[in-house]
């Protein structure tokens, strides 16, 4: 049975609105995702019913928090595949990755190498320059070519006795190429690098098993898998997590503390300082409960569907350059409009109701490689369908007209 992006559009109440007068058309879900009402009952629902801090107390609503809270790791560990012991909350991605970077860098010495690619966001570029910044750690990018793919022959000539950790995206969030993680992983441990996938875009748009890909490292946000803002996923094989110093100093990730010695707690709370984002972690299993009703395989054509349409309606629109063309591609279009910035070109589209990004959707360098300033991003998710794609493609045109 096909997927049926109607049915689901019930369950999202914010896409019934309108905006400028018109049907709003969202497709923004790259940036960040629309919420179902599943994940805001249960997020209210544990404020309004048994809320209290987790871990530590001993009452009956710190109890049923606490339960709530690690039910929620165990989600997660089933959604991607993992051990419980081996995800780690963090406030998102861009934390999980700098976790990482911090934690694993502080074995590293000048000259060391992280292999990085001309794709990648800037939250895996960013902590890794910190590291050439404080460590004299050299940074190595992969090229792309000008469809989008990732150029294998250079990752291969790139790694080194010195490459000791790769870090690449599962899935571009400009180009919405399609990285074969598993390949990659393989390649890099033969060289004796250890791996960081993120997967922001990747575990949204494609089911993902962290044991068949082997990297060492994956991590998601959960605003993008339809959960909450302010929480995030780090999986870690339990080798890798155990051998790692704690990032930050706390409550929670401590075995015991005098006034001149600290020991630490064993993963993954020894990575989990303070009080978690607990309301937050319960609304991201929240979303993978509610994700869980769909064939994840007939969504991703759904998608892949609504991105090709929106290809053919702008066949030969030559004042348009799409970002990207790399085979079996995620459900991103990026692009740029003849003789018009992107800033102007998503105000204008915001007229009719058309929400895309606009910007360098933090990937500067991979701007650069394309000789761009800026570029829009049309994004699709499970709930857009093919009459918002027809309604994109004919808002475009006559925002195309403006610049004309």
């Amino acid at each position: 049975m096909s997927f049926n992006a109607e049915a689901v559009r019930a369950d999202f109440p914010i896409l019934g609105r309108q905006v400028n007068g018109k049907p709003l058309v969202y497709l923004d879900s790259a940036a960040s995702a629309q919420k179902p009402r599943a994940v805001v009952e249960a997020m209210t629902r544990a404020m309004e019913h048994s809320y209290a801090n987790v871990h530590r107390g001993l009452h009956t609503l710190a109890n049923e928090t606490t339960d709530a809270y690690e039910a929620a790791r165990q989600k997660v560990a089933r959604f991607i595949g993992a051990a419980e012991g081996e995800v780690i909350f963090t406030k998102g991605a861009t934390e999980a990755i700098n976790l990482v970077a911090s934690s694993f860098g502080a074995s590293l010495v000048e000259g060391d190498e992280i292999l990085l690619t001309e794709m990648e966001h800037h939250a895996n570029i960013v902590p890794w320059h910190f590291l050439r910044e404080r460590k004299g750690v050299v940074l190595k990018y992969v090229p792309i070519s000008d469809d989008g793919e990732l150029d294998l022959a250079a990752f291969q000539r790139l790694l080194g006795p010195k490459t000791r950790m790769v870090a690449v995206s599962h899935m571009s969030n400009v180009l919405g190429t399609i990285n074969p993680v598993i390949e990659i992983t393989r390649m890099a441990h033969e060289a004796g690098a250890l791996v960081l996938i993120d997967g922001c875009q990747g575990v949204v748009h494609k089911p993902v098993d962290v044991k068949e890909i082997d990297a060492d490292f994956y991590v998601f946000s959960g605003h993008k898998l339809y959960g909450p803002t302010g929480i995030g996923v780090l999986y870690g094989k339990a080798e890798r997590l155990a051998a790692l110093p704690p990032y930050q100093g706390g409550g929670e990730m401590i075995g015991t503390v005098t006034l001149e010695t600290v020991t630490y707690a064993d993963p993954p709370h020894r990575f989990e300082a303070g009080t978690p984002a607990i309301i937050e972690a319960i609304g991201l299993g929240a979303a993978i409960d509610w994700l869980g009703q769909f064939d994840r395989i007939e969504v991703a054509r759904h998608e892949h569907r609504l991105y090709q349409r929106v290809r053919e309606g702008l066949a030969g629109a030559n004042w348009l350059k799409e970002l990207g063309q790399a085979p079996d591609k995620g459900a991103i279009f990026s692009f740029i409009v003849e003789g018009a910035h992107a800033h102007d070109v998503a105000q204008i589209l915001d007229r009719y109701g058309v929400a895309v990004r606009a910007g360098t959707h933090c990937a500067e360098p991979l701007m650069r490689r394309f000789g761009l300033t800026s570029s829009a991003r049309a994004s699709f998710a499970l709930y857009n369908t093919e009459a918002e794609a027809d309604a994109f493609v004919e808002a475009l045109t006559k925002t195309q007209a403006f610049f004309s």
